[in-house]
């Protein structure tokens, strides 16, 4: 159906610059709101950066100031780009994506879709 594909990521000193992306294929009638998530070890999997198909960005406190989300509506891609890593940035990042299937007959269904999962590592 839809599919989500993460690329980027990867090892970094703190202080550090890393991005990650996310492509969605499939049949795609529409993407609304795209998102970043994140799950540590141990830890419950929290937002990081949601965007809406308009642009209105909306970040967690930790990150604000430091990430940056976008989107590139055409490519069906949303992006994050990350600055001044810390360790506690640790974590496997998802993305997420609300996106309208068409269905027979004209209809849509809406279903939220996730990636695999990207990891990130910051260093001390």
């Amino acid at each position: 159906q839809v599919q989500l594909v993460e690329s980027g990521g990867g090892l970094v000193q703190a202080g550090g610059s890393l991005s990650v992306s996310c492509a969605a294929s499939g049949r795609i009638f529409r993407i609304d709101a795209m998102a970043w998530y994140r799950q540590a070890p141990g830890k419950q999997r929290e937002m990081v950066a949601h965007i809406t198909s308009g642009g209105t960005t909306n970040y967690a406190d930790s990150v604000k100031g430091r990430f940056t989300i976008s989107r590139d509506n055409a490519k069906n891609t949303v992006y994050l780009q990350m600055n001044s890593l810390k360790p506690e940035d640790t974590a496997a990042y998802y993305c997420n994506a609300h996106v309208a299937v068409p269905r027979f007959g004209g209809s849509l269904s809406e279903y939220d879709y996730w990636g695999q999962g990207t990891q990130v590592t910051v260093s001390s």
